[in-house]
């Protein structure tokens, strides 16, 4: 069984609604889950969340399992 890491980061949909992106690293992969036929609006501190977990994903996709 593989294990995972995973972050979410808050964003809005189009109607304003508070919804969450899920970031999942794999060992080799990182798995972006958007909420589901929505936009995701994020604001600039948002962003950020995102390009950190994005960041912080890659590190973890890259480190090899025994």
């Amino acid at each position: 069984m593989s294990s995972h890491r995973e972050w979410r980061v808050t964003c809005r949909d189009i109607a304003g609604r508070r919804r969450d992106l899920q970031v999942i690293a794999r060992t080799g992969q990182i798995v972006l889950v958007a909420p589901p036929g929505e936009t995701a609006i994020l604001s600039p501190l948002d962003v950020g969340r995102l390009r950190a977990a994005l960041r912080d994903a890659v590190i973890d996709a890259a480190v090899t399992g025994d």
